[in-house]
């Protein structure tokens, strides 16, 4: 079942002019954070916004004149959906696309402008996949499987491909990795042509089937899955792909959300770049710590689908994670200037004020008090600690 070279070379040749040769961009921010030179591949660029056209429109263009005409039918978060439902319009077949019911709505809006119909069925990618397996049996209709197919794994191989071409001299290659199928692709287009280039798949840690897996040595499903990252939030790896990774893969590792919306955050803001949760993993494990590297590095950016709700939420989350936003309660005079007191120590110490709840019902207030809640902008984790040190200093902080 392992990609050969001529398989990937035959893919490459197939995508040429239909995928786009996404950019290879250097990361001042990523390399000064990392230590390492990081370049990053920008599959946020790729036709319907990930690396997913690649190998659906590989695996929907080998379909046979019958096949073709009975339709296809996937199951997808987003991504895979768009990428389907593109690739089968492009080569004028039919397509429905199962949908988790909370889906971002961009992404579903997406999908249909892309031609495909679309169903919302159960809870998590793995339940809507039930769902269009049991369309494509009653039906004939053709299953696209996001990941776990030769032909998906091939296509995302030529990313790959083009990092190589891009970037000979890469020495380590950093991939988004949910149920597979990307790290895969790329895992086998370097290990048969460049052995000695490390290739590492990074996973959201609260939707992590895959450590378990590997030293399982075979698909578990995932206990639990609750992350922001919706893209790699597959619960079982697919048995294409759980090959090739533990053939040519060198380490699997996990970030946290907290690192993931801190690595959104920093891609928006010194990137400029618009990449969703899941394309961002690889940015969290080069700056978060969780790898240690060196030599010339690509992370790939796997996707920028995000909902701009999503986003804003993300966004704070980042900026907390990243000391950015502080929230603190504080005891008050309920006498006039008593509430400007604290604001005047706030203007002095450079923190701006976002938001202030009063409360005079709380358990611990004395006669004549008043507690707050304030939430600021801070610099930084040092800000937050010269902040917090002038409150108790003043007396507004208790305990």
């Amino acid at each position: 079942m392992l990609l050969t070279s001529a398989d990937i070379e035959k893919a490459t040749a197939e995508l040429s002019d239909v995928v786009r040769r996404t950019p290879l961009i250097a990361s001042r921010v990523l390399s000064e954070r990392s230590g390492a030179d990081v370049w990053l591949k920008c599959e946020n660029l790729q036709r319907t916004g990930s690396f997913k056209p690649r190998g659906a429109y590989l695996r929907i263009s080998r379909l046979s004149a019958g096949e073709r005409a009975r339709g296809v039918v996937a199951a997808s978060a987003g991504n895979h959906a768009q990428g389907v439902a593109w690739s089968a319009t492009e080569l004028g077949i039919t397509s429905r696309v199962y949908m988790p019911t909370g889906a971002s709505l961009p992404k579903i809006a997406a999908t249909k402008a892309y031609g495909a119909e679309v169903v919302l069925a159960g809870e998590t990618v793995d339940e809507a996949l039930v769902e269009a397996q049991r369309y494509a049996d009653q039906t004939g209709a053709v299953l696209i499987h996001p990941f776990d197919h030769l032909d998906i794994v091939a296509g995302q191989a030529t990313v790959g491909v083009e990092i190589l071409e891009q970037m000979p001299d890469v020495t380590v290659i950093v991939v988004p990795l949910g149920g597979g199928g990307l790290l895969a692709g790329v895992a086998a287009a370097v290990r048969t042509a460049r052995p000695e280039v490390k290739v590492i798949g990074v996973q959201a840690a609260q939707a992590a089937a895959w450590p378990t897996s590997l030293a399982a040595t075979r698909p578990v499903p995932a206990a639990s899955m609750n992350t922001m990252a919706d893209g790699i939030a597959v619960a079982t790896p697919g048995d294409v792909p759980f090959e090739h990774v533990t053939e040519y893969v060198d380490d699997v590792v996990t970030v946290s959300e907290e690192e993931l919306s801190t690595a959104l955050l920093l891609m928006l803001e010194r990137a400029k770049m618009v990449v969703e949760p899941a394309g961002a993993a690889g940015v969290a494990a080069a700056v978060g710590g969780t790898l240690d590297l060196s030599g010339r590095v690509c992370v790939v950016l796997s996707g920028g689908n995000i909902d701009p709700l999503l986003l804003r939420h993300v966004t704070t989350h980042g900026l907390t994670a990243a000391g950015r936003f502080l929230t603190f309660t504080a005891t008050v005079s309920d006498r006039p200037g008593g509430l400007l007191a604290l604001l005047e120590l706030l203007r002095q110490q450079g923190a701006s004020v976002i938001d202030i709840v009063h409360s005079r019902v709380a358990d611990d207030l004395y006669l004549g008090e008043v507690q707050v809640t304030v939430s600021v902008e801070t610099r930084g984790p040092d800000h937050q600690r010269d902040v917090r040190g002038a409150l108790s200093e003043a007396g507004f902080l208790r305990g």
